[in-house]
């Protein structure tokens, strides 16, 4: 099947990736041509980088892959988990000159180029890391084609002039725009409202499995449509954006919380949580990207090693139980960054809601936290049971 496969074009056209302290770092035009803005951010997986692509999560950054060599594998309609390519850009060191891979359909240059997005390769993609690391994430763009040769300092005048990601609410650019429905693959337990906030196929295919009826509903619905369905639960997925920028989806999650719906986050969920609990958000200085995030879950004491993909934080206190601000009981954080202690998780302890910063459903691994879709199953069902039996 490889062998039909058109090979990957290694280009020898000039491109440049600036950053908006001035700094540049040329290279060779990969993918798409032009010139494109974002925060550039690092993933540092030595696989998955399909999934990384399509993760709606990363709308509005140029990501960089720390993993030197990229493409061999080349994509497939069966691992991605949405419709579209999402990454404002891509930055790679050596594309492979092959794809290699029984499964492949296409190169990854060929995807790239589909999808409109424009890349950079032939860097030294550990000095861009180390870089950011030091100075934290910032504004970057990539330039090719006709726009490799706009003076440097226009390219740094157009960086400057791109939005961050503070403040910026994405969610309409990544969310569907209708209802779609997915059947339960498990025993049925009932239907579950999914607000699209950026959701990954693996998500779905995970919550099917425990069997909820997964209703996926736009970023923009109300109240009134998921009490329609008639839910056992409402779960918020992970997406681009500033929680702070989401007023709209905090008030729509108190509504459900009032309802007495079981509740579950994941990512932005875990965000949009926290203030619907009556916590703050901030934005971090690096952000948490990749598959080897180290996690303690304070309820079994177990550490996990997670897959990330988040700017923001809760700031909520680690080592107490709380009274909620937003009125909604007592709440303690559930689990915690062991790199920099940074909230992880929240779990309500007098209403049925929790949530996780990280990605329990990574489709390219690790699988350390996967657990959670069976403890949200078990807590939809002991809610079902209260009821029955009050």
């Amino acid at each position: 099947m490889t062998a039909l496969i058109s090979p990957p074009r290694i280009s020898r056209e000039p491109a440049v990736l600036v950053l908006e302290d001035g700094t540049r770092y040329p290279g060779r035009a990969y993918g798409a041509r032009g010139e494109t803005y974002g925060e550039v951010v690092f993933a540092t997986g030595m696989t998955g980088y399909q999934e990384t692509l399509t993760d709606p999560s990363y709308a509005g950054q140029i990501v960089l892959q720390t993993a030197p060599h990229i493409g061999n594998t080349g994509v497939n309609a069966e691992d991605r988990e949405s419709r579209r390519i999402w990454v404002a850009g891509y930055v790679v060191r050596d594309p492979s000159r092959v794809v290699s891979n029984w499964r492949a359909d296409r190169s990854l240059d060929d995807a790239l180029i589909e999808d409109g997005i424009v890349s950079i390769s032939g860097i030294d993609t550990r000095a861009v890391t180390r870089r950011i690391r030091s100075s934290g994430s910032m504004r970057g763009g990539v330039f090719s084609g006709e726009a490799a040769s706009l003076d440097a300092d226009e390219q740094l005048r157009r960086v400057l002039a791109a939005p961050g990601m503070a403040g910026r609410n994405l969610s309409a650019e990544v969310s569907v725009t209708e209802v779609e429905v997915t059947p339960a693959t498990g025993e049925r337990i009932g239907n579950l409202a999914v607000l699209d906030l950026g959701v990954k196929q693996s998500t779905i295919d995970n919550l099917a499995a425990r069997g909820f009826e997964v209703h996926v509903f736009p970023q923009s619905a109300t109240i009134e449509q998921i009490r329609a369905i008639e839910p056992v639960a409402a779960f918020y997925s992970n997406g681009p954006g500033d929680p702070a920028a989401s007023d709209q989806h905090v008030e729509l999650l108190r509504a459900v919380l009032d309802e007495g719906l079981p509740f579950f986050g994941i990512c932005f969920g875990n965000q949009l949580l926290g203030r619907a609990l009556g916590f703050g958000t901030y934005k971090l200085p690096f952000g948490h990207r990749g598959i080897n995030q180290p996690v303690l879950d304070k309820t079994t004491g177990r550490v996990e090693i997670t897959s990330q993909n988040h700017g923001f934080a809760v700031e909520a206190p680690l080592d107490t139980v709380i009274d909620s601000p937003g009125g909604y009981g007592r709440v303690e954080v559930s689990h915690i960054g062991l790199n920099d202690n940074v909230v992880e998780g929240l779990r309500a302890l007098d209403i049925p809601a929790f949530s996780v910063q990280y990605h329990p459903e990574a489709a390219a691994g690790p699988h350390d936290a996967n657990y959670l879709f069976d403890r949200f199953r078990d807590m939809v069902l002991a809610t079902q049971e209260t009821k029955k039996n009050a």
